[in-house]
């Protein structure tokens, strides 16, 4: 099967996933700067959220870069990983209107962890239909900050109840390690390609 309609469906779910969010959050009545105040955590929770989103959305972008095709098993990986992304407009609102409290900034903490394992998941499933010399294996490689970020939000989930701003920071650091997209596949991929159609293209 081509992979048009599977990044286009995906893109389409992130595109509405970012629309949810952006709606959700409330215009305040009074019109100081002061009145901006008591949004602050929906703001805060918000923006990371939106950079979450933005970062899968690159990174699925260039993982679908090194691909020809997709089976039945990377369609179900696809929605499974896109499974845990919807979720993350719900664990968001309730960080924001719960003022980065324990329990929602640990269940924002799981969303993310599963939506790494799923993500990691459909790369997996990638490779095994192209193989172990493709172009896409040899761009993962080993994977080093998709296992460090799983570490990272092990880690941080119990630590939401010692000190939510704790869990918050740990979350920071696993967007700031992948704020940059990953250019392991760009390098990978011979120019004048996107690894469909007729062979690997930019």
């Amino acid at each position: 099967m081509r992979k048009g309609r599977m990044e286009a469906f995906s893109d389409g779910v992130l595109a509405i996933l970012i629309t949810i969010m952006v709606l959700g959050l409330k215009v305040p009545r009074e019109t100081s700067l002061a009145a901006l105040a008591p949004l602050a955590p929906t703001l805060l929770s918000y923006a990371l959220s939106f950079v979450f989103l933005g970062i899968y959305w690159s990174n699925h972008h260039h993982l679908l870069q090194a691909i020809e095709h997709v089976d039945g098993r990377t369609l179900w990986s696809n929605l499974h990983l896109l499974f845990w992304l919807s979720l993350i407009p719900f664990a968001t609102a309730w960080v924001g209107e719960g003022g980065f409290a324990p329990v929602p900034v640990a269940l924002y903490g799981t969303v993310l962890l599963f939506a790494a394992i799923a993500y990691f998941v459909l790369t997996r499933a990638l490779i095994a239909l192209h193989g172990r010399h493709s172009v896409l294996a040899t761009a993962v490689g080993a994977d080093f900050k998709g296992k460090v970020s799983v570490v990272i939000y092990l880690a941080a989930i119990p630590l939401a109840f010692a000190g939510a701003w704790i869990a918050v920071s740990l979350y920071v650091l696993v967007a700031l390690m992948w704020l940059v997209p990953d250019r392991r596949i760009e390098k990978t991929l011979p120019r004048g390609g996107d690894g469909g159609g007729g062979g690997p293209q930019p």
